[in-house]
């Protein structure tokens, strides 16, 4: 073989390495990303020709398909109560073809093109069958969701419900809230109008304020926190504490005060640790943060899970302790206030670790994944996520919030026949922005069957008046009750 006959001949093979390097690269390589591409008009015409699986809370499908017989786009999501759940679901437009909330997370079973479907697709298609989406049970209660819905009363706000003894969202309410079906098949021109007033809309209905994407201060009810971190330390209940009426920290000539300027316990300057709880008193808990430190006071909010980059499977937002540089700013943070910023699925967390003894079990949303006929492909297995307290500290924290509802700030979460714990909290946010009014508690104290945490943003419809006590603990109590009676 001649020279130019060998160089042909290196050149053809180099060319055919060249091809099937750069097939390999794109059918195997970067496949996933590519079918993931919101571009990839193969991938997003496949979509629509299958019907996309059902969302399932209790009995209910609260998301369904419906066949509209058009072409390309066959299929059409509807969302039935659709505001309802509308910071769970989210929504799959077609028109610009975008997902969010559980119509993203849980996608590729929902789409039927998950690896756990193939088995099942594989059947459809060879039995002459259209292969469809898979399902997505959740653990959400329709019941206590609407409980929590009637509670928030049309006010901006977010509340939680857990099983604490397995981490299941019994329900997860974000007000104000939006309707998905809006958002499916307008035309482009209709969709940019939808999309510009929902996000210039001042009270930002898209956000799902019960996880994060926009994070509160939490006041008192951190105080459940810096209470774990003392009985962690070797205080108990009866402990007698630091409580002057007025304290100012090192470095700073501004003072920290109880609510209201009053005296705590009975104005000695030392109370037993169980009466600063239920009084909700702040500087017995800006001392104790202080004499704590910086460093045990943030890993034992970290404890709780803040920063633990948690997915329900939507996506959390993590909480935040912050890195103070004075003992004032550590003072301050040991009630709840300086940058402390917490979501309110957090503080149902907090609520959920102590009830369950002092171990807190990851929050998921998914119970069951299903096949098209409903068999069932996956499971979820409840987990541990962290013990932020021994079981010792869990049931003397218990015993203390039972005080707060029975004696202190908590009252008017009281329910006949069943002993409620809590938590009041009331997060001032500036002397021009009213405060938010929070509740955490669980019941029956002895034998918790569900943790509530409510948050009504800038005190609802009472405004400057508003408080924890008086605002969100009675929805707690409305919800625990609908959770117990059924």
């Amino acid at each position: 073989m001649n020279q130019p006959i060998r160089r042909l001949t290196a050149v053809v093979f180099l060319m055919f390495v060249m091809i099937m390097a750069s097939v390999t690269m794109v059918q195997f390589v970067r496949a996933p990303e590519l079918n993931a591409d919101s571009r990839n008009a193969r991938i997003i015409n496949r979509e629509y020709t299958r019907e996309r699986g059902p969302i399932i809370a209790g009995d209910k499908r609260i998301v369904t398909s419906e066949d509209t017989g058009e072409r390309p786009y066959r299929y059409r999501r509807v969302y039935h109560e659709g505001p309802a759940y509308a910071h769970i679901t989210g929504y799959f437009s077609r028109t610009a073809y975008a997902k969010t909330g559980l119509e993203k997370a849980e996608d590729s079973v929902l789409s039927g093109f998950d690896d756990s479907l193939a088995l099942n697709q594989l059947k459809k298609t060879l039995t002459g069958q259209t292969p469809a989406g898979g399902g997505v049970e959740l653990t959400i209660d329709p019941k206590l969701q609407h409980a929590a819905i009637d509670a928030l009363d049309g006010q901006k706000g977010a509340i939680v419900a857990l099983e604490p003894a397995s981490g299941k969202i019994l329900a997860m309410v974000s007000n104000p809230s939006f309707d998905p079906n809006v958002l499916v098949s307008p035309s482009r021109e209709e969709l940019t109008e939808i999309f510009g007033s929902l996000e210039q809309d001042p009270n930002k209905p898209l956000l799902n304020r019960a996880i994060g994407d926009e994070l509160y201060v939490p006041g008192s009810v951190f105080k459940l926190i810096t209470a774990t971190a003392m009985l962690e330390a070797g205080d108990t209940p009866d402990t007698l504490i630091e409580a002057p009426t007025q304290y100012v920290p090192e470095g700073t000539s501004h003072p920290i005060n109880n609510p209201a300027k009053r005296a705590c316990g009975d104005g000695s300057g030392r109370v037993p640790l169980r009466a600063a709880l239920a009084q909700s008193c702040n500087t017995p808990f800006a001392i104790a943060a202080i004499n704590l430190g910086q460093e045990t006071m943030a890993e034992q909010a970290e404890k709780f899970g803040f920063d633990a980059d948690l997915k329900i499977p939507l996506s959390v937002r993590n909480s935040v302790f912050p890195e103070t540089k004075s003992p004032a700013e550590l003072a301050m943070s040991g009630f709840g206030q300086f940058d402390v910023r917490v979501s309110p699925l957090q503080m149902a967390m907090v609520g959920a670790a102590i009830a369950n003894d002092g171990e807190l079990m990851t929050p998921y949303l998914v119970d069951r994944t299903v096949t098209a006929d409903l068999d069932i492909i996956s499971t979820t297995k409840p987990s541990v996520l962290s013990e932020p307290m021994s079981a010792e500290s869990a049931a003397e924290l218990t015993d203390m919030m039972v005080g707060v509802v029975n004696n202190g700030t908590g009252h008017r979460a009281q329910l006949p026949n069943v002993q409620v714990a809590g938590k009041t909290g009331t997060a001032e946010i500036s002397d021009t922005i009213p405060p938010h009014a929070w509740f955490v508690g669980f019941a029956p104290a002895d034998n918790p069957e569900i943790v509530v945490a409510v948050m009504v943003e800038n005190g609802g419809k009472v405004g400057f008046g508003a408080d924890g006590g008086s605002l969100a603990a009675p929805m707690a109590s409305a919800i625990i009750q609908t959770a117990l009676a059924h």
